[in-house]
């Protein structure tokens, strides 16, 4: 009687543990198989967030099948603490370790946002107002041509303010850099002057190669004691900055009075008038050697520089053809 007794207690053990081995494996293949997410996903994980939320989170999304396996098979690799807030992304299909890995080791989406050179600083703050992911108000705007146009990384829940004030460092940093190389003998004195410059060279072309062509008539200009007649500043001494003009310029706007209106003052404007990238710095603090003092649009989105009045009048008839011809084209 004991016997048989004791061979059903094993038996019934034996079976237990083949179950429940079986379970496990079966557990252990759905946590290691591919799983049904279709496509790529991001997924943001709150701060303060626990192994359940979590988990509820990835099976509301798609990213896992399974809450419940999903917990059990964290709490297995004894992890479930390290899971961090941020936005991941999981690739279409991953498994649950899959996932549990991403979490595991952190890795959070870098999003990025470009500031192009020549925006006004007003323009760039509704720039990172309006940017996805980021946390808090951009904060005022900063004085103009205080913020460095490049590519900026952040990641979700990044402070605006914070990002502001990163880009004012990074200007900080490129004239540090920048100003003890400057070339000899520039009429510009200090590094907030080669700021306004390079703020006016930076509206005045959107061709890259030109900057220092550009930079060095403004440059032969102040050296000559001429007015440096640049159409951007009569621009933004009528609009200060807070948008575009909306229509061209007339003969009027070019006599009307304003610290920015180049064709009426001598000298700089007292500020920049856009916030310059660090290529227009390098043009104006290492200028193309040229005796150019004037320019004009060539009609193929550059300029026809010239060295006299005289070769500059025929380069404005030149642009002034070009112009009727596309008025009467569009007339058609």
């Amino acid at each position: 009687m004991k016997t048989r007794l004791l061979f059903g207690l094993f038996a019934t053990i034996v079976t237990l543990v083949l179950v429940l081995g079986g379970a496990a494996l079966f557990a252990l293949q759905r946590f290691e198989r591919p799983g049904s997410l279709a496509a790529d996903a991001n997924l943001v994980v709150p701060r303060g967030a626990g192994l359940g939320v979590i988990a509820a989170q990835l099976e509301q999304a798609g990213v896992i099948e399974d809450a419940f396996l999903f917990k059990l098979g964290v709490r297995l690799q004894g992890s479930a603490r390290n899971l961090k807030a941020g936005e991941y992304a999981f690739p279409a299909g991953v498994s649950m370790r899959g996932a549990f890995e991403i979490l595991d080791r952190g890795e959070t989406v870098v999003r990025q946002l470009t500031v192009a050179e020549g925006l006004t600083s007003a323009e760039v703050i509704a720039q990172v107002a309006a940017a996805e992911g980021l946390a808090g108000e951009a904060g005022p705007v900063p004085p103009e041509g205080s913020l460095l146009p490049e590519t900026y990384h952040y990641s979700w829940d990044d402070d605006r303010a914070a990002l502001v004030a990163r880009m004012r460092a990074s200007l900080e940093e490129a004239l540090a850099e920048l100003w003890p190389k400057r070339a000899e003998g520039l009429p510009v004195k200090t590094p907030e002057q080669a700021v306004i410059l390079a703020s006016i060279v930076e509206k005045e072309t959107g061709v890259p190669e030109e900057r220092p062509l550009v930079a060095s008539v403004f440059i032969n200009r102040l050296n000559r004691g001429m007015r440096l007649q640049s159409d951007p500043t009569v621009v933004y001494g009528l609009t200060n900055g807070q948008g575009p003009l909306g229509r061209a310029l007339i003969f009027k706007d070019l006599e009307k009075p304003t610290p920015y209106n180049t064709y009426v003052i001598a000298g700089l404007p007292p500020g920049p008038i856009a916030n310059p990238g660090r290529a227009a710095l390098e043009a104006v603090l290492n200028p193309a050697q040229t005796k150019y003092l004037y320019f004009v649009a060539d009609g193929s989105g550059g300029h026809a520089f010239a060295k006299t009045l005289v070769e500059h009048n025929k380069n404005v008839a030149a642009w002034r053809k070009i112009q009727r011809a596309e008025r009467k084209k569009t007339k058609q």
